[in-house]
C-alpha cells in the first residue's frame, strides 16, 4: 500500500480491496499522469496537447484554488487512475443546476493497463464512489461528462448515477448526472457476482 494511502471501507463484497487512494503529489505524480493524458482515449479530457509543464501548472492552479482536490489511485500498489473532486459552487457547472449542500463534482481517469482486467474501469469507479461517500462525506456526487462519451455514461449508470439531461458548459455539451449514497449502494446490491 502506498504511504499515506487511504484504504477503502468494504461494506459490500463488490468493492475490490486492492484499490487505494492518496492525495496527488504533484512533483512525483505529474510524470506518471502526463503520458496518460496523451493517449488516444484521453481526448475527452482536453489535455492531449499539454506539455508536462502545462499539466503541472494546470494542477498547481486548480489545487491552489482551494476548490479542487486530486487523488492518485493505486491498484495492488501500482498507479492506476486519477480522481479529481471539486466544489460545484465554484465551477461553471454550478450555474447550470441548483447546487445542494454536500454536492461534490467528480472526474476520474484510468491509466493504460499492460494487461486488461475484466470490469477494471467499473471497479475503479466503484472505488472512487465509495471513497467520495465514505472518506470525503459527499451527500451527492455530480458528474458532467461530454455528451458524446457513451462509454462513461454507461459506467456512470452502472454505479447508480441518474441522468438529468444535457447542460452547456464552456468547453463542451455535457450530460449532467447525480448519484446519492443510496443510489450507489443499490447499484452494488443489484449487481451480478463478479
Amino acid at each position: 500500500m502506498p504511504t499515506e494511502a487511504i484504504a477503502l471501507s468494504q461494506p459490500q463484497a463488490q468493492l475490490d480491496p486492492h484499490f487505494t487512494l492518496r492525495p496527488l503529489r504533484l512533483d512525483e505524480d505529474v510524470a506518471v499522469i502526463h503520458p496518460w493524458y496523451q493517449m488516444d482515449y484521453a481526448h475527452y479530457w482536453n489535455m492531449q496537447d499539454m506539455t508536462l509543464e502545462a499539466t503541472r501548472d494546470f494542477y498547481a492552479d486548480a489545487l491552489g484554488s482551494g476548490h479542487m482536490r486530486a487523488f492518485m489511485g493505486f491498484y495492488r500498489g501500482a498507479p492506476a487512475f486519477v480522481m479529481e473532486c471539486y466544489d460545484p459552487r465554484h465551477d461553471p457547472l454550478g450555474k447550470r443546476y441548483a447546487v445542494q449542500p454536500g454536492d461534490l463534482g467528480m472526474h476520474f481517469f484510468v491509466g493504460p493497463s499492460a494487461q486488461p482486467i475484466r470490469h477494471f474501469t467499473r471497479d475503479v469507479l466503484r472505488a472512487v464512489m465509495a471513497f467520495l461517500f465514505d472518506e470525503l462525506g459527499a451527500r451527492r456526487v455530480v458528474v458532467e461528462p461530454d455528451i458524446r462519451n457513451h462509454k462513461v455514461h454507461r459506467l456512470n449508470r452502472l454505479v447508480g448515477f441518474v441522468e438529468q439531461g444535457p447542460v452547456e458548459l464552456p468547453a463542451k455539451t455535457a450530460l449532467l448526472a447525480f448519484c446519492t449514497p443510496a443510489d450507489f449502494f443499490q447499484s452494488l446490491e443489484g449487481s451480478s457476482p463478479l
